[in-house]
């Protein structure tokens, strides 16, 4: 897939991944053709499951890999060849690789020490990085007296200390708990927006993914399956792996009907005939069908107003929405998430109910 054409490009791109292949025995390709080109400045995010070749791309852009076969350019330079340390990329790891013996002033200095800042300028650096993370007052703390949340501060901080033009982060925030990954996610959004450095990011979590990101590049089997903005990725998936993937769905199967550019009528295995969007069909008619509709997008109503009926099995209470799950006709399950109103509210088991989507929420699929 060549995800360079996702974008327009007005400049060159910062990075670029042409052609790029890697295999770790010399046969499987762990990352089969990849074409990645990467704006200057944007939070770009590398979205996929363990084993999707997410973090294999990550490490050959910091030069913890080699490519098999293809180059990488930074700059319109190739620097597949240039070892990690001449490549002036920031690196936050998943375990944070801080030094545990150093205070957190001397963490942040090492990096300024190691390409021979002098006393006043490492100074002012290492200041300036504390003051973006708000660690003031925690500057000769050791590493091993901190909490995780602020460790991950200064892992951020030393990654960005010495001003690089991109920043790379392999699952940062997989080790803390989930108010504090929600906080961190935020701080890291507006660092991205106050500093406009690039950032590569490597995550399995989709709603990190959704919540952080300019783009997203959704990894599968050594590809991309799609690449684009949040929205694009959430609303108009271009494939069944990215519509399963990404956010949560129901899954219905049919026969494919009558079909024009834009829609398709399809039959359920329960003989309920429905319509649903054709955009990323490619066959002119296809037999098989799996028709993807997500549970916010499908209305539920009387029975009169709506076009088709099933059954409510029950309904889940969360505070906000309620999940109200529903069987059809051959038993087939379907999920709905419903706002919490006095109206939802008396649904009852074994009540029967309307439902209806729209065309374009009911995303088809072939299957194979």
């Amino acid at each position: 897939m060549n995800a360079k054409a996702a974008v327009p490009q007005t400049t060159l791109p910062l990075i670029e991944f042409n052609g790029v292949q890697k295999s770790y025995d010399g046969k499987t390709l762990v990352i089969k053709d990849l074409n990645l080109g990467i704006s200057r400045g944007e939070f770009l995010t590398l979205l996929g499951a363990s084993g999707s070749g997410k973090t294999t791309t990550l490490m050959m852009l910091a030069g913890f890999e080699t490519p098999t076969r293809g180059e990488i350019l930074m700059g319109g330079t190739p620097i597949q060849k240039k070892p990690a340390h001449q490549r002036g990329m920031g690196m936050v790891f998943q375990n944070y690789a801080l030094f545990p013996h150093m205070s957190v002033e001397e963490n942040l200095a090492y990096p300024l020490k190691m390409r021979g800042l002098n006393r006043t300028d490492l100074q002012a650096k290492v200041k300036r990085a504390i003051d973006m993370v708000q660690l003031h007052g925690m500057q000769q703390r050791r590493i091993t007296e901190l909490s995780g949340g602020q460790q991950q501060r200064v892992a951020l901080a030393r990654a960005m200390v010495f001003e690089p033009e991109i920043i790379l982060m392999d699952e940062p925030l997989g080790a803390l708990d989930k108010n504090l990954r929600e906080h961190m996610q935020y701080e890291i959004k507006q660092l991205h927006k106050s500093l406009g450095v690039t950032i590569v990011y490597v995550t399995h979590d989709q709603s990190e993914a959704l919540t952080m990101s300019d783009r997203v590049a959704v990894f599968h089997q050594g590809d991309i399956a799609q690449i684009g903005s949040t929205t694009a990725l959430y609303e108009h998936p271009e494939n069944a792996y990215v519509a399963n993937f990404i956010g949560e769905n129901n899954v219905l199967i049919g026969a494919a009907r009558h079909r024009d550019e834009q829609t398709c009528e399809v039959i359920l295995e329960n003989g309920l005939q429905v319509t649903g969007s054709a955009r990323a069909l490619k066959g002119l008619r296809p037999e098989r069908v799996e028709l993807v509709i997500r549970p916010e997008n499908i209305r539920l109503g009387p029975m009169a107003s709506m076009p088709w009926q099933a059954t409510v099995a029950d309904t889940v209470y969360l505070g906000d929405h309620l999940r109200v799950h529903l069987r059809l006709s051959n038993q087939q399950a379907l999920i709905v998430k419903v706002p919490n109103n006095a109206l939802f509210k008396q649904l009852r088991p074994g009540q029967m109910t309307g439902f209806d989507w729209s065309t374009d929420d009911a995303h088809l699929f072939e299957l194979s």
